[in-house]
């Protein structure tokens, strides 16, 4: 099985703004995490903040707006208040914040990110969210595995990708954690590694076509 490697452990002191992360949270709170590029933001995106806001019973579900996907390039990412403005558009529900807080982390690595604010708001119940199509790549993200121990993870169904992402390398490895779906409100409180996959109504949208469309209308 091809694995990103483990990431190594990066401090955020001496960053002031890790300090100040735009959102206020408290112990005991449920809170989802949203992590993508956003690159465009579209209804597909705010399909699976709301299944999993909805199922899982959170209190907040905050849209990390990624500065700089590490596995796509520059030239082909929009500019991040760009991107921050499509997500605050669509996340617009009770519970619903889209944050830079990756930039003021200086956070390139999801598992850094998790890390920090673990670190930042102690007893607060995090869980990592993400799309079936999410799913499927997982293995590539650095420290992957290590992502699945640090906290709970949701992933929300997606057309086409669903059945081949629960049989990519990250669902194999973690099959024995993986509690039906049922138990989808008590996730928050598991121990990880733990994971549910959510099946519910599909949204077709995608970032990729969307970009594809806005290239064919390009003068």
């Amino acid at each position: 099985m091809w694995s990103a490697g483990p990431a190594r452990r990066v401090p955020d002191g001496g960053r002031p703004a890790a300090l100040r992360p735009g959102f206020h949270l408290t112990p005991g709170m449920r809170v989802g995490l949203y992590g993508g590029s956003f690159n465009p933001a579209h209804e597909g995106h705010a399909h699976v903040a709301e299944t999993a806001k909805r199922r899982l019973n959170l209190d907040r579900v905050i849209w990390l707006v990624s500065p700089q996907n590490p596995l796509k390039t520059r030239h082909e990412t929009a500019d991040l208040a760009e991107r921050m403005a499509g997500a605050r558009s669509l996340a617009k529900g009770p519970g619903m914040i889209v944050s830079d807080v990756e930039s003021r982390l200086g956070s390139a690595y999801t598992i850094d990110t998790v890390r920090a604010l673990k670190r930042r708001f102690p007893g607060v119940k995090f869980v990592w969210i993400m799309g079936a199509d999410s799913l499927a790549s997982f293995h590539r993200w650095r420290g992957w595995v290590q992502i699945m121990r640090e906290t709970p993870v949701a992933v929300v169904s997606r057309p086409w990708i669903s059945l081949k992402s629960r049989f990519s390398p990250a669902a194999l490895r973690f099959a024995s954690y993986r509690l039906p779906s049922t138990a989808a409100l008590r996730l928050a409180d598991a121990k990880p590694p733990a994971w549910v996959f959510l099946f519910g109504r599909f949204n077709f949208l995608s970032s990729t076509a969307l970009r594809e469309r806005l290239k064919r209308l390009r003068p």
